[in-house]
């Protein structure tokens, strides 16, 4: 998939330098079901997700950590998804926003919100152990960039096209 020097959204918070907090919803329900299914329709082993949220669900949280305003300690593979997702936002702004124009009406917009374990949303606070998800509340996609690493390594759904279509199936709620 062609997307580096590509045009990049407008519309990412990053929030992965704020404290964690201890998170109050775990993984299942609906988020999890699609992972299941597109890890299945990619050829991976659906019940290696389920014994991830398993594991996750049985974890202790994390401990609460103080916001000191220090700059964000990211690698270069973090950077480079950081602008992937960035790129995939923008496809999906202007394709959405051309649909509907045709329609003559006004495409809004969602702000990606980057988070690291947990997160708070108009929709309560979340753990990474959720995944990717939409919160209709405040018209944010939200996504902890290490759910990548597990749906390359743990889902076996590696490569761009997996993982823009997390961002686009997000958007799309």
């Amino acid at each position: 998939m062609r997307w580096q020097g590509d045009e990049e959204s407008a519309n990412v918070e990053d929030r992965r330098g704020q404290g964690r907090g201890r998170p109050l919803m775990v993984g299942g329900g609906i988020g999890t079901l699609v992972i299941v299914i597109v890890v299945a329709l990619l050829g991976g082993d659906p019940r290696i997700v389920l014994q991830i949220m398993n594991q996750v669900q049985n974890a202790a949280p994390p401990p609460a950590a103080v916001n000191d305003n220090r700059p964000i300690e990211t690698t270069r593979e973090e950077e480079q998804l950081k602008k992937f997702v960035s790129v995939v936002l923008r496809d999906t702004e202007v394709v959405w926003g051309e649909l509907f124009l045709q329609q003559n009406r006004r495409y809004q917009d969602p702000k990606l919100v980057l988070f690291r374990n947990s997160v708070n949303s108009a929709c309560g606070q979340a753990s990474t152990a959720v995944g990717p998800f939409y919160c209709p509340g405040d018209r944010n996609v939200y996504i902890d960039l290490s759910f990548y690493n597990d749906l390359k390594r743990k889902l076996n759904a590696p490569g761009d096209f997996a993982q823009a279509y997390v961002i686009a199936h997000e958007v799309g709620h």
